[in-house]
C-alpha cells in the first residue's frame, strides 16, 4: 500500500472519531473523561499520532454509542 493511501486511511478513521464526538455535543476533554484517560491522549488518537489499545478503542465507542466497526475497522 502506497504512503499516500495510508494517510487517507487515518484520516477518515480521524474524521469519523471526530464526527461522532460531535454528534454527541462533546469536547476531547469530556470524551478523555469519559474514558478516564487524557485530553492530550484523545487528541493523539484523532491526529493519527496514537495506535489505542483495542480496550481504549471500546471504551471510546461505549462512550460514543458507536461500534468499532463504525470507528476504527478499516473498510476494504
Amino acid at each position: 500500500m502506497n504512503q499516500r493511501k495510508e494517510v487517507s486511511k487515518v484520516q477518515q478513521k480521524n474524521l469519523k472519531l471526530k464526527a461522532a464526538r460531535a454528534l454527541k455535543d462533546m469536547t476531547q476533554n469530556d470524551l478523555a473523561q469519559a474514558v478516564n484517560v487524557t485530553r492530550q491522549t484523545i487528541v493523539a488518537v484523532e491526529s493519527g499520532n496514537y495506535n489505542p489499545t483495542i480496550s481504549l478503542c471500546i471504551d471510546i465507542c461505549k462512550a460514543l454509542g458507536k461500534t468499532l466497526d463504525e470507528l476504527f475497522w478499516e473498510e476494504d
